[in-house]
């Protein structure tokens, strides 16, 4: 449950500095990951990315200071990290759909949202297959997209990434590349190093480069593998989500923080739904 600990700390830091700046390294570190999977972990978890969540909380408390207290609009935005009346107001708007002139009136309907918090619940019992299997290391062949540290700016890259290859005619040359472990049409999400983070479309093989393509290699790891079934993008995020909410916290391991894995069927159609599988490296917890 340590990673449940972990995550209850990092939230705990945030609270504690929404009236400060919020270091998105420190509080990666205080959850014990880096800062790109920590606002990825945090957006499947939370269903929102932190840079709102960190919104919606800072909001919520000046909607309060602005009923029952007698600073003055401009002292709560200064206070709570804007240097602007407008921006101030933006970001109340945003929250409440009111300026924050009007949350001073009695009768306004504001939104109050309350810390998000950790906690073991009973989620009914729902099956996920899964296998754990520890692979050598698995070199890819395909294209790549680079990726932003914001999570949820890459929820609109990568769909458009996945449009544009499939209409193209490298696509054909990825397929017919496949002869390696995992078989199949991979997505992979790849944190090379601080500032580079890359999506790839690619396939596992041994066969060389063709000059348009890429290769990257995947170190050897112990994979947790899910089976999933539905439409693409909702059913693979639904496993990402339940791996970290349901899967882990009971596992015995450790997110390893290598490329999680999409593997998708090998056809040239129109890719919507069916059978695919998600991979993801773990380790052993530390006791």
């Amino acid at each position: 449950m340590e990673w449940l600990n972990q995550m209850s700390r990092a939230v705990d830091y945030i609270e504690n500095n929404l009236t400060n700046d919020i270091s998105y390294d420190e509080v990666a570190g205080i959850a014990c990951c880096s800062t790109y999977y920590f606002q990825r972990i945090f957006s499947y978890i939370a269903g929102i990315p932190l840079s709102e969540y960190i919104r919606r909380r800072r909001m919520t408390k000046a909607a309060f200071e602005l009923q029952l207290s007698g600073a003055r609009v401009m002292e709560i935005a200064v206070k709570y990290g804007y240097s602007t009346a407008a921006a101030f107001n933006r970001a109340f708007h945003s929250v409440h759909g009111v300026a924050p002139t009007v949350a001073r009136v009695k009768g306004t309907k504001l939104n109050a949202y309350t810390p998000i918090s950790f906690t073991i619940n009973i989620t009914g019992g729902e099956r996920m297959r899964y296998r754990i299997e520890t692979r050598d290391r698995i070199r890819i062949v395909g294209v790549r997209v680079p990726l932003e540290e914001e999570p949820e700016q890459n929820f609109e890259i990568v769909p458009a990434f996945w449009d544009n290859t499939l209409k193209s005619s490298v696509f054909s040359k990825i397929i017919e590349l496949t002869n390696k472990d995992p078989h199949g049409i991979l997505g992979i999400t790849a944190y090379e190093n601080p500032k580079e983070i890359y999506y790839y479309i690619a396939t596992s093989t041994d066969k060389p480069v063709p000059e348009d393509l890429v290769e990257y290699e995947i170190p050897a790891a112990t994979w947790v593998i899910f089976e999933c079934d539905g439409h693409f993008p909702e059913s693979v995020q639904t496993i990402f989500r339940r791996f970290l909410t349901e899967w882990l916290p009971f596992s015995g391991y450790d997110y390893a923080e290598l490329p999680d894995i999409e593997v998708y069927p090998i056809s040239e159609k129109k890719m919507i739904g069916g059978h695919s599988e998600v991979w993801i490296a773990v380790k052993t917890a530390k006791k």
